[in-house]
């Protein structure tokens, strides 16, 4: 199957061909959807590893209630609060962008116009959600 022969013809038909096989970075044009696409699944790893500090957490708090100072130090101080204004947006740029996905699954906003509209209203959408959530965390707490 594997034999030298056709591993040499699919070499040669590959390089009779002179196209690029993927296109280069220096003559790519970056588009709001696949710039989206690139930071849900980084911003996907980052909640995965957020919830498991968030489940270890709660379970710190069940068991002795002396880490909550420890913790509550940690988040008190700018660290703290950057970490949980920067994970306030993961979460809700994952959230939108996970409804963009499911429009798509349904059939809707497969084209471009509307594409690059709904990127760019998840982008923004998900700041005024972490700025809302932020003012609002901060009337509570």
């Amino acid at each position: 199957m594997f034999d030298e022969k056709n591993v040499t013809l699919v070499y040669n038909l590959i390089m009779e061909n002179n196209n690029p096989l993927s296109p280069h970075l220096q003559i790519y044009r970056w588009q709001i959807s696949s710039l989206l696409s690139i930071t849900h699944r980084i911003v996907g790893v980052v909640n995965f590893f957020a919830i498991i500090l968030i489940c270890l957490w709660v379970m710190l708090l069940i068991f002795d209630q002396s880490y909550y100072s420890t913790i509550f130090i940690i988040l008190d101080s700018s660290f703290g609060k950057f970490l949980a204004i920067s994970l306030c947006w993961t979460f809700s740029f994952h959230i939108l962008n996970e409804l963009r996905h499911l429009f798509w699954d349904a059939g809707y906003g497969f084209d471009l116009k509307v594409a690059r509209i709904t990127g760019i209203l998840v982008l923004f959408g998900s700041f005024v959600l972490t700025i809302l959530f932020y003012f609002l965390g901060r009337s509570i707490f």
